[in-house]
């Protein structure tokens, strides 16, 4: 008696998929046939509604009926292809069919032979025309009824009729025992369908109504998963107890500032003073524009650590990162008596031997570094505060890392991406949330302009300009070499060129991500000091680098970018005194394109720029999974479902406010779903 198919077995067990086809589902990251059944199409085809010739609408898909009228005729084209064509037509007219390298077709083809064809029809000077439908022969009189189709993601080796195959053999063998995750009274409250019929519906619906039924449990399910997720971090980390600081005198920090903090800094410095002061573990992200102060605020929170006796620590991404903030310390720190120590990667053994030994003995009280901070061998003598510099570059893991090195320090992670508050509430549920909504006073608006490739001598001509005015530009480029994308400006290949036909007598650099730390580091100590005029780079200057001197980026092929994106790329200059600029290049006139880049010309507000981005892209122009160290959404979409997405998290909530753990009988596999989505490389554990 053969094996009965379950969710959990091999997706070989279903008939018809052999060693080579698992292979290609493995590809797509299906291995069992529960995880076919999770593979969501990413389109559908309605072909429900058959059409007479006359009724064909160029540019769209559709079905219908015709008799092959003529001959199938083959032509041999350049490079070896071939082109088969005839003609089809029915009582109302004609259409040309065309295949390319498929002559032996023709054998298959029939003169008088009613066929069904689907396809996208054109039209041109001779007529409609289709190439490659889908085509079947008729048997009987009528043509099949029509279905809403699924449209699958594909690799090599596997084709779409054979995806659709085997997930019709796997809801036929198992579609019925597929375990429901979500419990009976949250389907109940929110009208859910179950898992079986929600799968079944999914991926071949009935009906609209059906196919928008199941789509909805789907989603509710993922984002459901998210915020119970979420959730369980957040009360697991505030059960966690944490050193109690007491607010210090710090006066003398103030004194040495030649500023005022905003109202916006002194509000996210109390919220962390009263973290750190409550007893209990600071978990906290402060999100702040660019150039709105978040360093300070760490210094404000370290320094009221330091004070109390313990040691603080900060990590950012990037060994120049690393260093603007260990100058930027250093200088703060110095005159009040506290010592300072800058620990990367890179340093000479000397160096990083002297650095470790004043860290563990905790001559080292305010240490700054990259991930060399989590390494082996390095060891506090007191880490009470750990403050992670552009948290969407470090995963939860990384973050955990650091925090193993202390007992239990308090955490601070700062982003400079702007994410809409209501959108951050969510997605870091696991954290208290501070806002630097303001910035400070002086900071100047950087002027931005969106020009195509006709205008690029004036803009040429504006970079001689900066350089005569005794100032830098940055030209950013999304390509690293010509193997990229051809029409994508390649910024090794660009650099070389401007610097020996546009710009002979100018000092040109080139910086991208695949240099060495050390390359990278002399390239932008070059720059900051002046020796370079025009520094030509991928986005690797996104976070971080600060010089005052730089007056104007150019960003070639800003299409490419995300709002977000090219907001913090235009953070870059605006540093200084001087006025700066914003150049966006694109060679793409479309009104879309036009629409997008022009909210850059328009403000220079972060928060506004991220709604707008989130509207346009979605929530991957801010972070992705490996950044974010949250689980990734296969359907539900943050940027269209925050409706459903509050309906979830409310429900989620309603529910852990009944079990907080989600150890009720009822709830194992939802708590199993929970811990599986959340622990993947995360170190996270709900218990």
């Amino acid at each position: 008696m053969p094996k009965a198919i379950t969710p959990d077995s091999e997706i070989q067990a279903l008939k018809g998929v052999g060693p080579k086809q698992a292979e290609a589902f493995r590809r797509l990251g299906v291995r069992t046939v529960g995880d076919l059944l999770r593979l969501y199409p990413r389109g559908y085809e309605d072909r429900r509604k058959l059409c007479t010739i006359a009724e064909l609408v160029p540019g769209e898909a559709c079905r219908f009926v015709a008799l092959v009228a003529s001959t199938p005729t083959v032509a041999r084209l350049a490079n070896r292809r071939t082109v088969l064509q005839f003609r089809a037509v029915d009582e109302t007219g004609s259409v040309r069919i065309s295949y390319f390298n498929l002559p032996y077709l023709k054998n298959q083809i029939h003169v008088g032979q009613t066929y069904q064809f689907y396809g996208r029809v054109t039209k041109n000077n001779y007529g409609l025309s289709m190439i490659s439908p889908e085509m079947e022969p008729l048997v009987g009189d009528e043509a099949p009824e029509g279905a809403i189709l699924p449209v699958y993601p594909l690799t090599a080796g596997l084709s779409r009729k054979q995806v659709i195959s085997a997930m019709r053999a796997a809801l036929d063998a198992c579609g019925d025992n597929v375990s429901e995750i979500l419990p009976p009274e949250v389907l109940a409250a929110h009208d859910l369908a179950d898992a079986g019929s929600a799968l079944a519906e999914l991926h071949f619906p009935a009906s609209d109504e059906a196919l928008a039924r199941a789509r909805r449990k789907i989603m509710f399910e993922e984002l459901f998963l998210l915020a119970a997720g979420l959730a369980l971090l957040k009360n697991r980390r505030a059960k966690l107890s944490g050193r109690r600081y007491p607010p210090v005198d710090d006066r003398p920090l103030r004194g040495l500032l030649p500023f005022s903090l905003t109202n916006a800094q002194e509000r996210v410095i109390a919220e962390g003073l009263a973290d750190l002061a409550s007893g209990r573990l600071m978990n906290r992200l402060v999100q702040g524009d660019v150039g709105s102060g978040k360093t300070l605020v760490g210094a404000f929170l370290a320094y009221h650590v330091i004070q109390n006796g313990d040691q603080a620590a900060m990590m950012a991404p990037t060994e120049i990162l690393a260093a603007q903030h260990y100058a930027t310390l250093e200088k703060i720190f110095a005159p009040l008596g506290i010592r300072t120590v800058l620990l990367t990667g890179k340093m000479p053994a000397a160096a990083r031997r002297a650095a470790l030994a004043e860290i563990a003995s905790g001559e080292a009280q305010m240490i700054v570094g990259t991930h060399a901070l989590i390494s082996g061998g390095v060891e506090f003598s007191a880490l009470g505060l750990v403050i992670c510099d552009e948290q969407q570059r470090f995963g939860v893991a990384q973050r955990a890392a650091l925090s193993a090195k202390g007992c239990d320090p308090h955490m601070l992670v700062m982003s400079a991406t702007p994410i809409p508050r209501t959108l951050a509430l969510i997605l870091y549920g696991d954290l208290d949330l501070s806002i630097i909504d303001e910035l400070p006073p002086g900071r100047q608006v950087i002027d931005t302009f969106l020009v195509g490739q006709p205008m690029r001598q004036r803009v040429e001509a504006f970079v001689r300009k900066q350089k005569a005015e005794g100032h830098q530009t940055y030209i950013v480029c999304p390509a690293i070499d010509e193997s990229d994308m051809d029409e994508l400006k390649s910024v090794t290949e660009y650099a070389e060129s401007i610097a020996e036909t546009v710009y002979p007598d100018l000092a040109v650099a080139c910086l991208h991500g695949r240099m060495k730390s050390a390359e990278k580091d002399a390239i932008m100590a070059d720059f900051v000091s002046g020796k370079t005029d025009v520094l030509v780079s991928t986005t690797v200057i996104e976070v971080g680098v600060d010089n005052p001197n730089a007056t104007l980026v150019v960003i070639e092929n800003a299409e490419r970018f995300g709002l977000s994106q090219l907001h913090q790329l235009r953070g870059r200059v605006g540093r200084g005194k001087a006025k700066s600029y914003c150049i966006l290049i694109s060679a793409h006139t479309d009104a879309a394109t036009k629409e997008r880049l022009g909210i850059l010309c328009k403000t220079n507000d972060g928060y506004e720029i991220a709604r707008k981005d989130l509207e346009l892209r979605g929530p991957g122009s801010f972070f992705g999974q490996a950044q974010s160290g949250l689980p990734s959404l296969r359907m539900a979409s943050l940027a269209t479902e925050l409706p459903l997405l509050h309906e979830a998290q409310a429900a989620a909530n309603e529910l852990l406010a009944a079990d907080p753990t989600l150890s009720a009988s009822g709830h194992t596999a939802l708590k199993a779903q929970v811990e599986q989505l959340f622990s993947t490389d995360q170190g996270n554990t709900f218990n």
